[in-house]
């Protein structure tokens, strides 16, 4: 029997690296891991490479000295109670890394089918007016009133949007799920969505454990770092205040250039009723603009129809609220619909069409597709009209 010549510091910080005790799921079925940490006997190389895949850590690292560090590949812009979020979870790690090797193979497509940059993408900088930039969004991506209020719900906003992104030229990816693995779901308290810049593959990952008015704020958001042409990492949502102590620079101004984007201050400003109450305000103005009341009650301050002291006791209020039934949404079981939330179309068409016509690998495609047969791959073909 072959021992792996790995030191108790490695097999302790790799599991709480996930953030996992010694009883539990799923490291609770290696049941001489204490003695393991203790120093007291080394696992086999099987029982290693077991434990390297509970607990998401690739087997090499093992044979390390120390620990590595571990750093996020994108500037983060996260920060909980005005401080920096300092650990990244492997879980967060790998869907960075997934959405890289995407967007790798995206530029890499275009380039072959001469798609031409898009200038948009770090068209903006920070000390332009939020205004501007957003009626600029607005304009290239025709996200005008008039399409917002033929929208029903958010969820309907959220697929325009989404659609009207993909159009001009942006990949946006999403999911509640590292990959396509339903044992790792994501965290809303450790991150919103991220922005990879990039002038023939920009690309907005959201994370779909949040509500459909929360993703609808996450990819506007993202869309506006885009315009500054800067990859990041956010965690800023519609629970976010306007400003936060300690908050980045470029969140501030993206944060604007959202609330804008989704609540023009005209329209809301001609929405407003004179002696109207104020949670007769918010639920109309939510349904016609199809987003949260805190964006609301943002937009209202904005417009200054509240004072400090009502804004800060009914934001108290509806974060309150939010916390009595708010949950998860979810895209559903359907394969076809979860694939291309969680791709996107724009994506997932490229990538099959390259397959089929023997420019990428299928073992490539089956790997950044989350498919695992030929007959899946050609169902999702048929989905997308190419085969």
């Amino acid at each position: 029997m072959i021992r792996a010549p790995v030191t108790p510091q490695m097999l302790l910080w790799a599991r709480e690296r996930v953030g996992l005790a010694l009883g539990d799921t799923p490291v609770k079925k290696f049941k001489k891991l204490p003695q393991w940490e203790a120093g007291e006997i080394q696992p086999t190389l099987k029982q290693l490479e077991d434990f390297a895949r509970a607990v998401h850590v690739p087997v090499g690292y093992f044979f390390l000295d120390e620990p590595p560090e571990e750093e996020i590949p994108i500037p983060d812009f996260r920060t909980v109670a005005g401080q920096p979020v300092m650990r990244p979870s492997p879980d967060l790690l790998d869907t960075i890394y997934a959405c890289q090797e995407r967007q790798s193979w995206y530029r890499e497509f275009a380039l072959a089918t001469q798609e031409p940059e898009l200038n948009f993408i770090g068209s903006a900088q920070v000390f332009m007016q939020p205004e501007q930039i957003a009626e600029r969004i607005r304009g290239m991506l025709g996200f005008d009133f008039s399409a917002i209020g033929k929208c029903s719900n958010p969820d309907e906003l959220l697929r325009l949007l989404t659609n009207q992104a993909e159009d001009a030229g942006v990949l946006v990816m999403g999911s509640g799920i590292v990959t396509n693995n339903t044992h790792r779901p994501l965290d809303i308290r450790e991150f919103r969505g991220f922005a990879l810049a990039d002038s023939l593959a920009p690309l907005v990952f959201i994370n779909r454990k949040d509500s459909k008015k929360g993703q609808v704020f996450t990819l506007a958001h993202e869309l506006a770092h885009l315009w500054l042409g800067a990859s990041a990492l956010s965690n800023v949502s519609s629970e976010s205040r306007p400003e936060i102590i300690g908050q980045r620079r470029e969140e501030i101004w993206c944060n604007k250039v959202t609330a804008e984007l989704l609540v023009p201050l005209s329209r809301l400003e001609e929405n407003l009723q004179k002696d109207e109450a104020l949670p007769d305000t918010l639920n109309r103005l939510s349904k016609i603009f199809k987003v949260s009341n805190l964006v609301i009650l943002r937009r209202l301050r904005d417009a200054r129809s509240l004072d400090l002291q009502r804004f800060e006791t009914a934001w108290e209020e509806e974060l309150k609220h939010l916390k009595t039934f708010t949950k998860p949404e979810s895209s559903g079981g359907n394969f076809h619909r979860t694939t291309l939330s969680r791709l996107g179309y724009r994506f997932a068409q490229a990538l099959v069409v390259s397959t089929l016509e023997g420019q990428t690998l299928y073992r490539d495609a089956f790997r950044m597709l989350g498919v695992s047969g030929v007959e899946t791959f050609k169902s999702l073909a048929r989905k997308l009209e190419v085969a």
